[in-house]
């Protein structure tokens, strides 16, 4: 009875995925003349039927006729689709039609799961046809290089890299630092496509607001970087003081999930320096000229400075490993300095996994504001290193979350 349910699971799943792809593609050719269409929501649930079967039948030992049933029902398709693709030489139906069949056979083989969410996807890609080619319409050839750049970047390189330690004191990942480099560039590439959809200046404070969530240090790469190339200011710098902010509240959310013993000392701390950022960032943007079309078109992917921000967290990499070999627990303090000052998380997480014994909550609280603070200052010193004077802005606002966050590290301080 396990068995026969399992089979069942299958087959509903295969005809499942047929009725749906089958429901699209019925609608759309609903205008057809009678007679005309080669197949329709009939002819694709039966396609999913038949894949499931083909796969069903390779699963219980019987692998050369199933191959044999899903070859027959795909030499038929190709048999009726044939003059149809001379005619009109559209071949979305009949690639949709092979997909059924190929989802089908998925289900059957015993991957119900994967079968209906690929039917799921396959049925978007159909039902957004026309979304789909109004985005084709409106690319023009540096966008598509620079998809092409970034696709090279992130897929064409990291998958290749080894993920382990090597180097100076076992300190560099290469699979982790090419991580930095498609951060770094993917949030440029980020920011140019939401400057494309959303004009240049809503379309920075886009990026600044989502990539804060997950590095505002290179946001700040980011957006410095083309700041300084930029002939002409633009919200770039309320985008680096926006990204900050977001920091703020990512920390005290990963503080109440992997620390929670110093939740409520930590955002006693952080929350002085969680208001002025959030303030500094809202004067810059009123300030920012009002742009609303499309930005100038730039570099969407500079390598260059990537490299340039990922070496240097190869250099801080070796003497984070060399602090510790050389001074002990004195150099496990400079570790999570120079580690807090590059990755604020990896931070917090050290301090959730220490006893409670070794370090009250009070002063945990106060050991990750550190960490920030230093991280504060590395975006400062990238800031003027990117941007230059075009970045002062942007510093000044930088500047005024990190008097806050002393103030507020040398209070807690003085209270313990």
């Amino acid at each position: 009875m396990i068995d026969l349910a399992d089979e069942a699971v299958r087959i509903g799943a295969a005809l499942a995925a047929g009725l749906l792809i089958g429901i699209e593609r019925g609608w759309k050719q609903r205008a057809d003349r009678a007679g005309t269409r080669v197949a329709g929501i009939r002819t694709f649930t039966l396609l999913g039927l038949v894949g499931g079967l083909a796969g069903l039948l390779g699963s219980i030992g019987q692998p050369l006729v199933g191959g044999a049933v899903a070859l027959a029902a795909a030499a038929v398709l190709v048999i009726g689709y044939a003059p149809k693709l001379k005619a009109k030489g559209d071949a979305t139906s009949a690639i949709a039609a092979l997909v059924t069949l190929t989802i089908g056979f998925i289900a059957g083989s015993g991957s119900a799961g994967l079968a209906i969410a690929a039917a799921a996807v396959a049925v978007l890609i159909l039902a957004m046809r026309e979304e789909l080619h109004g985005f084709v319409r409106r690319l023009d050839e540096r966008d598509v290089k620079a998809l092409a750049r970034f696709a090279v970047i992130a897929l064409g390189v990291l998958p290749f890299l080894p993920n382990e330690a090597m180097g100076p004191y076992l300190a560099w990942n290469p699979y982790k630092l090419w991580w930095v480099v498609v951060l770094v560039t993917g949030f440029s590439f980020a920011g140019y496509v939401a400057n494309r959809i959303f004009g240049e200046r809503h379309g920075t404070i886009a990026t600044a607001l989502i990539g804060g969530a997950y590095s505002s240090t290179a946001v700040t790469q980011s957006l410095a970087q083309r700041l300084g190339a930029d002939q002409k200011g633009g919200a770039e710098p309320a985008g680096i003081a926006l990204a900050t902010a977001v920091m703020y509240l990512r920390v005290i959310v990963l503080v109440a999930i992997l620390a929670t013993r110093i939740l409520w000392p930590f955002v006693i701390v952080i929350l002085p320096p969680l208001i002025v950022a959030w303030l500094a960032g809202w004067w810059l943007y009123r300030k920012s000229p009002a742009t609303e079309g499309p930005s100038p078109p730039g570099n969407p992917i500079a390598l260059a400075p990537a490299l340039g921000f990922v070496a240097f967290v190869a250099v801080a990499a070796i003497i984070a490993r060399w602090a510790e070999g050389r001074f002990g627990e004195q150099g496990i303090a400079v570790l999570l300095l120079i580690m807090g000052s590059m990755d604020v998380d990896a931070a917090i997480v050290t301090a959730g996994g220490l006893p409670h014994e070794l370090i009250t909550a009070e002063l945990a609280a106060l050991a990750i504001g550190g960490t920030i603070l230093a991280n504060m200052s590395v975006k400062v010193g990238v800031t003027l290193a990117y941007a230059r004077r075009k970045g002062i802005g942007a510093v000044a606002a930088l500047g005024a979350s990190m008097v806050a966050l002393v103030a507020s590290l040398v209070v807690g301080w003085l209270r313990l």
